[in-house]
């Protein structure tokens, strides 16, 4: 492992953003104070599967399993009207199966690149948040992790700076957005394209502004991009940036809410262009090296995104994504085009009203100039077989089965069936199983 190569896997427990996780008490939460707890464990393997060939960031073919355990507490404080601060120290450990590598959509977003046989100290989040009640019909925000019990306007402005996951405030799904509550697969929780500025392990520093007006919310923000793809250390020069933006429209159909969301984003770092670093391999006969051709560029994205709720105990989802496939990805993983979309089914049928039954799907896409890369050699920020005779669309199905063990204790049976990993049709297919662990207070 090499630290210009580590990926950051989602962060999970979201700030404080419409129609997220179950609302947590917390161990204790006044109008001043607050603290909250975390923590998950994973194991997951995978079965022996074919493999004629791999290359330094295979996934390997014979049956492995890996864990991972994290711990986390998220403690805050209320100051001044609206304003809220938050602190999240975090210990982890473990690794995801293969070191996190050989899936484009990695199976589980409670992994980092960044592994560790022992337990580890991080500071993963620090920011402040301020809401600014604008007018409109009252309505209080239930304490939760990252956020107190505030009365707030349905016309509000929300302000958030600091160091904190992109994904805190953009491309949120109720259904699928925290591996620590419902789906694992990065490309599930996540929309695969969306190339979000991050460290290793999912974060960075920046500031972003949230504006509610009746049904619609815009976002924008900025942050800082780490300074390699995908660093440990976030690049405080400002020389490498990324622009995000969002639009919400929150709707009601037959009765049921929903929402659309668009997430663009705008990443000016340096990063290298397929077709430069294939045609240097060309010349000198070596693998294709991204390193050694990056140059300043501008790399865009857009996504599309949909949850809607079809019964008080059934909702659906789907994302579609495109980014620029001239360019390596920077941060996140290497996908050009997604499409994925899934159901999440709420216990109370059969008497288990905590429970939820998740089934998802997605596909996903490398472009032309990415699948020549990998097929000469090169080496993404996840996948690279050394050599690529037969790409194809890489498929994943995910289902899992989230139980109420008791009060704040659920455990999770997980599965996927990944197809064409890594883009290789040569390879494959894989089945991967995990059991989840996760108490929260």
């Amino acid at each position: 492992m090499t630290d210009t190569s580590v990926v950051a896997g989602p962060a999970g427990s979201p700030v404080a953003n419409e129609g997220e996780a179950t609302p947590s008490s917390g161990f204790f939460a006044s109008d001043l104070f607050a603290l909250h707890g975390q923590s998950t464990f994973v194991f997951q393997g995978h079965d022996g599967f074919h493999a004629p060939y791999g290359g330094a960031q295979s996934l390997q073919h014979d049956a492995s399993g890996d864990e991972t355990w994290d711990l986390t507490l998220f403690d805050g404080v209320h100051p001044w009207s609206g304003g809220e601060i938050w602190l999240n120290e975090e210990i982890d450990q473990g690794f995801g199966i293969g070191n996190t590598l050989g899936l484009a959509g990695f199976s589980s977003g409670e992994a980092y690149k960044v592994g560790r046989a022992d337990p580890y100290f991080r500071l993963q989040r620090a920011f402040v948040r301020q809401t600014v009640n604008l007018g409109g019909a009252p309505d209080t925000q239930l304490p939760d992790l990252n956020q107190f019990g505030l009365k707030r306007s349905s016309d509000r402005l929300v302000l958030t700076a600091g160091k904190f996951a992109v994904t805190d405030i953009f491309d949120a799904n109720r259904y699928a957005h925290d591996p620590r509550q419902d789906f694992l697969n990065w490309t599930l929780i996540d929309t695969g394209t969306f190339d979000y500025a991050a460290d290793s392990w999912g974060y960075s520093v920046g500031a972003a502004g949230e504006w509610y007006t009746g049904r619609w919310t815009m976002r924008a923000g900025t942050f800082l991009m780490s300074n390699v793809p995908n660093s440990p250390d976030i690049d405080t020069s400002f020389h490498q940036f990324q622009t995000d933006g969002e639009i919400e429209e929150r709707h009601s159909l037959f009765g049921q809410p929903g929402k659309f969301l668009l997430t663009a984003f705008l990443t000016h770092a340096r990063m290298a262009r397929f077709a430069d670093a294939v045609t240097l391999a060309d010349r000198t006969g070596q693998p294709a090296d991204g390193a050694a051709v990056r140059r300043i560029g501008n790399r865009p994205g857009v996504s599309l995104s949909l949850e809607q709720q079809i019964t008080p105990d059934i909702g659906a989802f789907a994302r579609a994504g495109w980014a620029d496939g001239k360019f390596e990805t920077y941060e996140f993983t290497d996908v050009d085009r997604t499409l994925a979309a899934g159901i999440s089914i709420g216990g109370r049928a059969w008497r288990r009203a905590n429970d939820t039954i998740g089934l998802g799907g997605v596909i996903n896409v490398a472009s032309r100039g990415r699948i020549a890369y990998l097929g000469a050699g090169g080496l993404g920020l996840l996948v690279g077989d050394g050599r690529l005779p037969n790409p194809g669309g890489e498929h994943i199905v995910e289902t899992y089965y989230d139980a109420d063990v008791f009060g704040p204790l659920h455990t999770a049976l997980d599965y996927q069936w990944v197809g064409n990993p890594a883009y290789n049709r040569d390879r494959g297919p894989v089945s991967i199983a995990a059991i989840r662990l996760h108490l929260q207070m």
